[in-house]
Order: structure tokens, then C-alpha cells, then sequence
């Protein structure tokens, strides 16, 4: 891997959004769509989702027809996997990646982090699930071979937590069909679900390729980072001072 691509990948996480390899039209995937400005909040903010892409979210839980055939199109017989979700519509699917999307595996704070910088400040994102503890985010094929190397370049990259590529080979379970973002009561189990947050609505979605991915790692680590710095209003203490016990005076 040339280091100018990494490096690239470096100013594109530190500087403008729409110098980001994610603007322009990439072979085979055509320009990603932009959301229109109604469905962006008017300034990003980290945490939790704000309303803004919580609507995009909550309007795109169930799998429609055409994301079900994009789903199924990953399968050997794509009408035999089809024909079973459909007597089976609640149970999860066990699918291979590798043809029609690769998988980016994270823990599912740091991925709700990712999800924030993509949708906030980069062109959205594909079909995203969450799924014991970790969020999956469909990606394009090729993208779990690229991303771990991007990384490895990356000045960030050590930052990243845990990050998991699905690709050529792999096999990853999504969850059912029928299943919604409606989360369940607090609890262990709530983290457990299976339930897909951005769900597949097309034949053919756009999914995001490994420079865009790296994108976000980066940012949503950077994110992190600095939410963590504590800032004091009282002065560091000398190092090198000296230390009485008062306890010892007479």
C-alpha cells in the first residue's frame, strides 16, 4: 500500500468534508446520494442521534421487496433464500459477503459514532444493522480487504477499536427481515438485539468503499478523543515540588 494513499486518507479526515474521496464519482458505485438539507441537522453534534437523522433512521427500519432481492442476490439461488425469509420472515439470515457487500464490524458505541460523522458531515451511509453488541455496516466488496491496510497507515488507526472485515470467504447474520429499530426494554438484552437501524430499501444501494470508511473511523475516533480530554480551571502542580507529611509536626 503507497503511503500517499493513506496520507491522503489523513488530510481527508482532518480537513474539509468535500475534499473527501466520498464527493466524487467513484467506478462502479456512481456519486453518492447526498441527503437533502432537511434531513441533516444545521450543525453536527456528537452522542446520540439528533432528530434530524433520527426521521432519516426511523423512516427506513423494515427491508422493502427490492432491499430483500439486494439481500438475496448475495445468496448461490437467490429466489430459494427469498422463498425461505418469506415462510420465515422473524428469523435472522446467515449471509456471505464478499459479492454484493462486505461488512465493517464495530463495537456498537464507536459504530453509533461512525454513523454520526457519516450522516452529519459525509454522504450517509448503506444499510446498517446492529447485532450482539456490534454494528454492522454493509459496505462495497473489496472494502474488507483495503480498510485494514488504510488503517494500518493511518496516524489514527490504533485508535480504532476492534474493527472486523467481512469479506471473500466470510459470512455474516443479519437480522430478520420483519425486524425494526424498536428498541427493547433496558438491559442486557437491549444490547443484544438484532435489529437493523438503516435498513436495505433498494435493488441496487449505494454502499460506502473503504476510503469512506477510514473516514469515518477516523473521525468518530478524533470524536472520541476529544470528549475524553478533561479540561481543569486550576493550574498543574509543580513535579519536581517537594512533599511534607503535616501529619508528623509537633
Amino acid at each position: 500500500m503507497p503511503k500517499s494513499a493513506a496520507e491522503s486518507g489523513a488530510r481527508a479526515a482532518g480537513g474539509g468534508v468535500r475534499d473527501h474521496p466520498a464527493y466524487a464519482g467513484r467506478a462502479g458505485q456512481g456519486t453518492p446520494p447526498r441527503p437533502p438539507p432537511s434531513r441533516l441537522p444545521a450543525t453536527p453534534r456528537d452522542g446520540a442521534l439528533t432528530a434530524g437523522r433520527r426521521t432519516v433512521m426511523s423512516n427506513s427500519r423494515l427491508v422493502t421487496s427490492e432491499g430483500a432481492a439486494w439481500l438475496a442476490s448475495a445468496e448461490t439461488y437467490p429466489r430459494s433464500a427469498l422463498a425461505h425469509w418469506r415462510t420465515r420472515p422473524t428469523a435472522p439470515a446467515v449471509l456471505p459477503c464478499g459479492s454484493a457487500f462486505d461488512v465493517v464490524s464495530v463495537p456498537a458505541v464507536f459504530g453509533r459514532r461512525m454513523l454520526d460523522r457519516l450522516w452529519d458531515e459525509g454522504p450517509g451511509s448503506g444499510p446498517v444493522a446492529a447485532h450482539r453488541g456490534r454494528m454492522l455496516l454493509f459496505a462495497a466488496p473489496g472494502t474488507a480487504q483495503r480498510l485494514p491496510s488504510l488503517l494500518e497507515w493511518e496516524e489514527w488507526g490504533s485508535a480504532v477499536p476492534s474493527v472486523l472485515c467481512h469479506g471473500t470467504g466470510d459470512a455474516v447474520t443479519v437480522p430478520p427481515l420483519g425486524a425494526t429499530a424498536d428498541a427493547p426494554a433496558a438491559g442486557p438484552a437491549a444490547r443484544l438485539q438484532s435489529r437493523w437501524l438503516v435498513a436495505p430499501g433498494a435493488r441496487h444501494p449505494w454502499l460506502p468503499g473503504p476510503e469512506v470508511m477510514l473516514w469515518a473511523c477516523v473521525r468518530a475516533a478524533r470524536s472520541m478523543a476529544s470528549s475524553a480530554v478533561r479540561i481543569s480551571i486550576f493550574p498543574r502542580g509543580d513535579q519536581d515540588a517537594k512533599v511534607y507529611d503535616v501529619s508528623r509536626r509537633r
